[in-house]
């Protein structure tokens, strides 16, 4: 099938108002994937390239004989103050791939919703990743994550971990993999209700708090019903804060970063 001709990037280099100190970056996209690479620079880089339509995807009869011709811009939008920088981009009819690069401390904010996976590499910081119909993927990273897909799988490897940082990782309907340091303290929450769960790590089980129930029904028609989580509890190196692993339809896979 034919395509359209892939039109330019949009891009803008963005300066921080304080390069000293660590950015935090907010990035949405509706149709397209969002890539962050950190990088040994002060300025935020943010490129906006769509992707190239299919020519003969919707053919219209009034437009028989003619060419299409399609805007060049992306709709790209980005503002800064004060080190916090917003990225978004304005197309509803066209798919946009965000490629940023930033300092290398730098905390992150991404959400897609629609057509393209969020992926990150060698970042350091807080980050929330948010992918509706994508992956998540986050590799050489440090600091604390908090990562969310609902059909596809999470996958994240850690150089170092904030100390006493909660942190989770989530999905409907796919695997999550997620690397941590050997030397990892954690209290741990594992629910894979239509799968496995493995570990290289020796998880030391513990009881759920008492208040771990899906539903209490009380006596009604006669009948009493309680319902606990199915879920794992336990302690990786005598315990810390909090990390949760969920998934409905996938596996789970804690592993010591080799």
């Amino acid at each position: 099938m034919a395509r359209a001709e892939e039109a330019p990037p949009d891009r803008v280099n963005v300066p921080l108002t304080d390069a000293s100190r660590p950015a935090v970056v907010n990035a949405s996209s509706m149709n397209g994937g969002i890539t962050v690479t950190g990088y040994a620079g002060k300025e935020v880089i943010v490129e906006a390239r769509p992707r190239g339509r299919d020519s003969e995807s919707k053919p219209n009869p009034k437009a028989e004989g003619m060419h299409r011709l399609d805007a060049r811009g992306t709709g790209l939008s980005v503002e800064e103050q004060d080190n916090q920088v917003n990225i978004g981009v304005r197309e509803m009819n066209r798919t946009v791939d965000l490629n940023i690069q930033v300092p290398f401390n730098t905390s992150l904010k991404l959400k897609c919703l629609n057509d393209g996976n969020i992926q990150v590499d060698h970042v350091n910081g807080e980050i929330d990743a948010n992918d509706l119909n994508g992956s998540v993927k986050l590799t050489n990273v440090s600091g604390s994550v908090v990562a969310h897909s609902l059909n596809e799988d999470v996958t994240v490897t850690f150089d170092k971990v904030t100390p006493g940082k909660a942190m989770s990782f989530s999905t409907m309907n796919g695997d999550i993999d997620v690397s941590l340091p050997a030397d990892t303290k954690a209290r741990v929450k594992m629910k894979a209700d239509n799968g496995e769960i493995y570990s290289d790590f020796e998880v030391r089980p513990e009881a759920g708090p008492a208040g771990a129930k899906v539903s209490e029904t009380g006596r009604k028609d006669g009948r009493f019903r309680v319902q606990f989580e199915k879920a794992l509890y336990g302690s990786i190196n005598g315990g810390g804060p909090e990390m949760q692993f969920t998934t409905f339809n996938g596996k789970i896979y804690v592993r010591k970063k080799k």
